[in-house]
């Protein structure tokens, strides 16, 4: 390769990394962490008093954004609900009978997801390290962990939870939360 066809290549390379620092993080921030369906988990959000990046972030790992997404443990959906915390979220919040069959519409797993995101915030006083855990690995055997002292409940002792799925999951819906706050945060007026 000619020397001036290096300094070609260079000067590209450096335009492109320039581009990129002038459009700002957000720009490319928003094509490396998209969000979709935004309408379904704004209105989820709001309707039981949620961080809509915090659920947009549980979807990220869960499903990658996957609607017709099925676990190798039997979870449905967007949100990756097992069929008998569905139904008990249906019975419980009480939705219509029929949500229970349509798991993989995005609107349906979203609200069904949504709701039990918010019933974990008020059995565990708004820790969203533990409810995130509860949505892993059961609220009932993250309660005993809290209980027990096995975990504290906060993300710098993470290496304490019994579950190593449960502990990259925590920390990774963490990760995704912190990559969407810093691209999306202002432009959806979360403080």
């Amino acid at each position: 390769m000619s020397f001036l066809r290096k300094k070609r290549v260079f000067a590209l390379l450096l335009l492109t990394f320039l581009l990129f620092l002038f459009l700002g993080t957000s720009v490319l921030g928003r094509m490396l962490y998209p969000i979709h369906y935004e309408e379904e988990i704004r209105q989820s959000a709001e309707k039981y008093q949620l961080d809509p990046l915090l659920i947009a972030a549980v979807i990220r790992v869960e499903t990658n954004y996957k609607p017709d997404a099925t676990s190798s443990k039997g979870a449905h959906g967007l949100m990756q609900l097992m069929p008998d915390t569905s139904e008990w979220i249906i019975e419980k919040a009480p939705f219509p009978g029929e949500f229970k069959n349509r798991l993989d519409d995005p609107a349906v797993s979203i609200e069904l997801g949504s709701w039990y995101l918010n019933w974990m915030f008020k059995q565990f006083n708004g820790n969203t390290f533990a409810v995130l855990a509860g949505y892993n690995a059961g609220h009932g055997i993250v309660s005993r962990w809290l209980l027990e002292g096995r975990w504290d409940g906060t993300l710098d002792n993470t290496d304490q939870i019994p579950y190593g799925e449960t502990k990259r999951y925590v920390q990774r819906v963490t990760y995704y939360y912190d990559k969407y706050y810093k691209t999306y945060a202002e432009d959806w007026g979360i403080r």
